[in-house]
């Protein structure tokens, strides 16, 4: 006999809020999946939820962490948020997933290869597929970001999914940006762009036990040479290179520290308000950008005329250009100058 699971109970926007601000772990996992929705109605849930949320956001350490294939990426923020944990910090772990071209589907995996910490009762780990959106980032990770806040995590660690051209984005979106390195002399500078190296405030180099702490040192020579050359990001922090091992949990303590250490100094300084601000600014627009485009394909004639256009230049029969003036055309927007 076939046993039918009752529906689960529709939240309203009080459920959620006192779900969330109580640290339950369902309903944060199902204010996240709220944000994530497409539903017009879900988004205006969503909207309304964080809008009570977002005076509670805002105090935790926001840190993007990014790297090369091959890094060790998963094992090291497993190792620094078990590390965290143990200090006594609420660590929340928003991993992004790369999503198939052609299937549109995602492994969604991360709970899996952070075993430890996800058994850890401190500890969130919440995967989402980064579908269409570029930067190493899913296009409700701001959102995400303020509900782990506004649920008590005082560390936020934002997992891109890999070194790209648009990775950059992931610095939209965090206090402090970390990337993850490997043992090899100069081998990996040429695997990191210029533009990613100018963003960073920490590179921990990663692997550096058995036989690759005289490699993760040279790296990390080259890497203190490469920052020297490239002018700094802010006055205020100077971006600092230290070696780690995230197998052997050697020199996290050093790598918190430093965080920590350029936190303070942004704050400080007052780059970190002017960061945020900046940040929040760009939310701003990314939604208003996300919702202009849905309002204009939301008519039938004008989803019609837009896939006209999107074929045409599949086709080849008109350039990217030309289809992008097109739609403005049909938008009633005058042509660019």
């Amino acid at each position: 006999m076939t046993t039918i699971s009752p529906a689960r109970r529709q939240l309203s926007v009080d459920d959620y809020v006192a779900g969330v601000r109580a640290g339950d772990r369902a309903t944060v996992a199902r204010a996240i999946t709220l944000v994530e929705s497409r539903k017009a109605e879900h988004r205006a849930l969503a909207q309304d939820m964080l809008v009570r949320l977002l005076p509670f956001a805002g105090a935790a350490h926001r840190v993007g962490i990014t790297g090369v294939p091959g890094v060790g990426k998963s094992t090291f923020i497993e190792a620094l948020g078990t590390h965290l944990t143990g200090r006594g910090h609420k660590v929340a772990v928003l991993a992004v997933d790369p999503t198939s071209g052609r299937t549109g589907g995602s492994i969604l995996g991360d709970k899996t290869r952070m075993g430890r910490l996800a058994a850890e009762s401190n500890a969130y780990i919440r995967p989402s597929p980064a579908g269409t959106s570029l930067g190493g980032v899913t296009k409700t990770t701001r959102e995400t970001i303020a509900i782990a806040e506004a649920a008590g995590f005082d560390v936020v660690l934002v997992e891109t999914v890999g070194v790209g051209q648009s990775e950059t984005a992931v610095s939209n979106m965090v206090d402090v940006f970390v990337v993850v390195a490997i043992p090899g002399a100069g081998d990996e500078l040429q695997g990191i762009k210029r533009g990613l190296l100018e963003l960073a405030d920490v590179i921990a180099v990663n692997k550096a036990d058995s036989d690759n702490i005289e490699r993760a040192n040279r790296a990390a020579t080259e890497y203190r040479a490469a920052l020297h050359i490239l002018a700094a990001g802010n006055a205020a922090w100077q971006p600092a290179v230290l070696t780690v091992s995230a197998r052997d949990n050697a020199g996290l303590d050093a790598l918190w520290d430093k965080i920590n250490e350029c936190h303070v100094a942004l704050a400080e300084s007052g780059v970190l308000d002017g960061r945020r601000a900046d940040q929040a600014a760009a939310w701003m627009r990314e939604i208003f950008e996300q919702r202009l485009l849905a309002a204009f394909k939301g008519g039938r004639k004008a989803a019609r005329q837009y896939q006209d256009v999107e074929d045409k230049v599949r086709a080849g029969e008109i350039t990217p250009a030309q289809g992008a003036e097109a739609l403005a055309a049909l938008a009633g927007l005058k042509p660019a100058e």
